[in-house]
């Protein structure tokens, strides 16, 4: 049966192998993150980890398992501050929009939109929705409506001339 670090000179076994071991572990660790502290941090957490499960890590496998310990720890915290980093992004791109003036100005907007599309005529009006809203071509909306293709145009310009004057004279 294989000695372990459990054994009656557990504390004298877990120095030799601290000694032994921490700073190949440490060096292993800084040549994936290349962090002097972060190596120094991992390692000694590995070697708590060592310790509180001592009496099942037999001492000829102590070297892998700090080994394995050390790796999963820093490819844990490297996952964790890439999740933090896009917690981050999206964050600070939520809070710039979500800028109390940012929403009222935003909101009021639309409500001027609306508005502005609601003063169309009808046939400026529908032809406009198809194509914004349902993203139908002029040739699906020609069809749809059973009027020429230049029909659509006129009336998608006439739509948008009146959107940009009713919006271009909104006071922001």
């Amino acid at each position: 049966m294989a000695k372990s670090l459990g054994s009656i000179c557990e504390e004298l076994i877990f120095k030799k192998v601290f000694e032994q071991y921490f700073q190949i572990v440490c060096n292993f660790i800084y040549s994936k993150c290349g962090d002097h502290s972060q190596a120094q941090d991992l390692s000694q957490d590995a070697f708590v980890k060592l310790w509180n499960n001592c009496a099942k890590v037999p001492v000829e496998k102590a070297k892998s398992y700090l080994f394995t310990i050390t790796k999963n720890a820093f490819f844990n915290e490297y996952e964790h501050q890439k999740v933090v980093l896009k917690y981050k992004t999206a964050n600070s791109n939520r809070i710039n929009k979500e800028d109390p003036e940012f929403v009222y100005r935003e909101t009021e907007f639309q409500q001027e939109l609306n508005a502005a599309i609601n003063r169309l005529t009808e046939k400026d009006r529908e032809v406009f929705l198809l194509n914004r809203i349902e993203k139908k071509k002029y040739k699906e909306i020609a069809e749809l409506l059973d009027i020429s293709i230049k029909t659509v145009e006129k009336r998608m310009h006439a739509a948008l001339s009146s959107l940009r004057n009713d919006i271009k004279n909104y006071k922001f």
